[in-house]
């Protein structure tokens, strides 16, 4: 009996309280907060193009960097390119790339079952964003194992929470030198807060709802699809069928005209000499 109840707990999904704060926290000065700001003291044009900046900079750190270097290994680059690409992705506010790499590496191997940390089946809102607030770590840790023999990606687990306080920091330091202590302020709310939202959310849309609606013209194997236009707001990542199809593609988009910019930042390290390895695995695409 003793055993069989320890096995139980083992599989049991632990809550997180602290996940589940700084969630609400960001979708409540975003939905809420960051509007009442704008309507009395408004933003400037700084802010916006800030706050578009940070996103590309830290949805790249997280689609080339945590996805696609990371956990698939579908390109080799020197350690300190690899370490600013995490650092940008920690920005993010997505965990570690050891923690992510780790839960997505799972997603791959038990994708649609039990074990998949973002299962569908478990619907919508489950995929998107309810499966933060959870944590199975005897589940993902096996799947860590290569990750953790990875001496860059071990330093940015150990100083995650500085990385994400200086990700915050930055647009606040460049909003008060452009127009002082309002200008920090509302620089912190639209690059820090707001791109952070809309970060996470993006990356959120590759979970659920690539894996709802969309097509499957690479394989049936699981419920991934395709959606040329989530790709719009992920950087490439919407191709998904694709990428559950051959996983360690370095293209998400593998057509000259799909858009995929994050397969054409990876190739742009490569020409500058950046990156090497470039990992090709669908045989009908040159």
């Amino acid at each position: 009996m003793a055993a069989t109840t320890t096995d139980t707990a083992l599989t049991e999904d632990v809550f997180v309280p602290l996940n589940f704060v700084l969630f609400c926290a960001i979708v409540a000065a975003t939905v809420v907060g960051i509007p009442l700001y704008g309507y009395y003291y408004g933003f400037s044009l700084f802010d916006w193009i800030l706050s578009f900046v940070m996103y590309i900079v830290t949805g790249m750190g997280i689609t080339v960097g945590y996805h696609r270097l990371v956990s698939h290994q579908s390109f080799e680059c020197p350690d300190w390119v690899k370490a600013a690409i995490l650092v940008a992705g920690g920005w993010a506010l997505q965990n570690s790339a050891l923690k992510w790499g780790g839960d997505h590496i799972r997603h791959h191997a038990k994708t649609d079952q039990i074990e998949d940390p973002y299962n569908v089946t478990k619907g919508f809102w489950h995929s998107h964003c309810g499966w933060l607030f959870y944590n199975t770590p005897h589940r993902t840790e096996k799947y860590e194992i290569r990750l953790r023999r990875d001496p860059v990606v071990m330093w940015q687990h150990r100083y995650y929470w500085p990385i994400v306080v200086t990700g915050l920091l930055l647009p606040f330091a460049l909003g008060v030198w452009h127009g002082g202590w309002q200008g920090g302020i509302g620089a912190f709310l639209l690059g820090g807060l707001f791109r952070m939202f809309m970060v996470l959310n993006s990356t959120f849309t590759i979970n659920s709802l690539c894996h709802m609606i969309g097509t499957q013209p690479h394989g049936t194997q699981d419920s991934s699809r395709d959606s040329w236009l989530i790709s719009f707001v992920s950087f490439g990542e919407g191709y998904h069928n694709f990428h559950h199809t051959y996983a360690r593609d370095f293209r998400n988009g593998p057509k000259w005209y799909n858009f995929d910019p994050s397969k054409w930042i990876i190739y742009t390290l490569w020409m500058l000499g950046l990156a090497h390895n470039l990992r090709r695995n669908d045989p009908t695409v040159g």
